[in-house]
């Protein structure tokens, strides 16, 4: 008996021994996620890494970028050919663009991977995400990135201390009342209650221009400070605007002077924070302010539940986000949030069955965003997921940019039921009459190229009221001229007519 018991154990050493030295034996891929609070995923690989080994045939590492770091990082990587990044967030409006990268070559054709180990992708996300995922690239027409289903449909809102509104005597009904032209009454009584060191109006300064003004993202246009404005009907996103479907230079509409003449004027009064209008601090000014609530009206590019991420559930406050139009689908946000393999990878068989498996299997989309049962969450009486609040705190992926958040499961604060009234949410939103259109900036790269030095100069300052327009505006207008925004203005519109005739 002892004999056959150590027989047994024996074996058994045998099998772990061998299995282990099979997981060590496995290729490692690298994937490199954008706006991340991670410090510690030792727990989450572990599983995960248990999880996929048979399925997808290799060991997972990630590079967590952040809001901060993440543009740099990924660009950095893709232009190097760094091999030890084999995936790789983009869309239509990070630095690595979606578009761009594809067609210059940085990213891998997927064409012959999704018909060969891509059938639980196709199943698990929309047709229409793989449309329009689908662009010319540098090799022919085809499927460049797996294009998570996320949030498929932009809406710009007022993001709102309600907390404090109320200490200052008005109501959110009173708010939903005001135009962005109104506020001043608002800054000025928070002034007078907060301080002179708080500043009340907390905005991301491009996202602002765009919410007041009604304009949209164009994909394909400068992606470090748009240029392009088309204008959305307001009344109805899905017919045309008041210009049609042309695209004009953003800073020389009347529309344009109007924002930055009151924002200059916000900012004089002292309710803008300097800092947002200096491209080194603005961000990481907003998003610390945002943790705080040491706010009282901020911009927010809102997907549907944000209200019950860690990010606002964290404030401490009462928060109400209210719309300046209603939810549109344009190329921009239909190309929101994807994951390319990048062509220096060295195992792209072993990358894309991990992205396909990510998109399709809730066990593993669970672990990568929400981390481990028993350490990162418990799942309460009604299978709802609770966060332990400080493994959350070490653990918090930008969901949106993970994947297919419509396999994850409900959450005990967003409630039962929150995955599918997110998919109604989002199949109720209207195409803007231009979905689908990309600006291929090839033949202007020169011009988008002075152009976006010349904006750089002057944009992120103007839209947060820093420049005074009176001063400042006509000298930026004249400097676009002499930097060719006519030719790359033409080049645009040519572009649109043609796909606005072929639709």
């Amino acid at each position: 008996m002892k004999k056959l018991l150590a027989l047994i154990l024996a074996l058994a050493m045998i099998l772990v021994a061998s299995s282990f030295a099979l997981a060590e034996d496995l290729p490692t891929i690298t994937i490199m996620f954008h706006g991340s609070n991670v410090t510690d995923d030792t727990a989450v690989l572990e599983a995960v890494n248990a999880y996929i080994a048979d399925k997808v045939g290799a060991k997972l590492e990630v590079i967590w970028g952040t809001w901060g770091d993440f543009d740099e990082k990924a660009t950095n990587a893709l232009l190097s050919g760094d091999a030890g990044v084999d995936m790789v967030f983009t869309c239509s409006w990070s630095a690595d663009e979606y578009n761009t990268y594809a067609k210059n070559g940085y990213f891998v054709k997927l064409d012959d991977l999704i018909a060969e180990y891509g059938a639980d992708l196709v199943a698990a996300i929309p047709e229409s995400l793989m449309q329009a995922a689908t662009i010319d690239g540098a090799e022919g027409m085809g499927v460049y990135a797996v294009n998570g289903f996320k949030d498929t449909a932009t809406q710009n809102t007022w993001d709102v201390n309600v907390t404090l509104l109320n200490e200052l005597g008005y109501t959110l009904d009173d708010f939903k009342a005001m135009s962005f032209y109104d506020f001043g009454e608002l800054f000025a009584k928070a002034k007078e209650v907060k301080g002179d060191a708080f500043y009340p109006f907390l905005v991301e300064p491009m996202v602002l221009e765009r919410m007041v003004t009604g304009s949209v993202i164009i994909t394909g246009d400068s992606g470090s400070t748009n240029l392009l404005s088309l204008y959305l009907n307001q009344d109805d996103v899905s017919a045309d605007g008041p210009e049609g479907n042309v695209l004009l230079n953003k800073f020389g509409t009347e529309e344009y002077r109007k924002f930055v003449d009151k924002m200059h004027e916000y900012y004089e009064a002292g309710y803008v924070d300097p800092s947002l209008a200096v491209a080194e601090t603005s961000n990481d000014t907003r998003t610390n302010a945002q943790k705080t609530g040491e706010y009282l009206i901020g911009t927010q590019s809102y997907a549907y539940g944000y209200e019950y991420s860690p990010d606002v559930l964290g404030r401490g406050i009462e928060v109400a986000f209210v719309p300046c139009t209603e939810p549109y689908v344009d190329t921009t946000a239909a190309q929101g949030a994807m994951m390319a393999i990048s062509t220096a990878s060295e195992h792209p068989v072993e990358s894309f069955k991990f992205l396909a498996l990510l998109n399709s299997d809730p066990t593993l989309m669970t672990l990568m965003n929400y981390g481990v049962e028993g350490i990162h969450y418990t799942l309460d009486d009604n299978g709802l997921v609770v966060f332990d609040a400080d493994a959350r705190a070490t653990y918090s992926p930008w969901t949106n940019g993970v994947g297919n958040v419509t396999i994850l499961p409900d959450t005990a604060d967003e409630g039962a039921g929150f995955r599918e009234a997110f998919k109604a949410y989002y199949a109720s939103a209207k195409a803007i009459p231009a979905a689908g259109f990309a600006f291929d900036n090839s033949e202007v790269a020169n011009e988008m190229a002075a152009l976006g030095t010349v904006a750089a100069q002057y944009a992120l300052a103007l839209d947060a009221g820093a420049l005074d327009p009176e001063t400042t505006l006509p000298d930026f207008l004249a400097a676009l001229d002499a930097a060719g925004m006519q030719t790359y203005l033409d080049a645009a519109n040519a572009q649109l007519s043609a796909f606005m005739a072929a639709k």
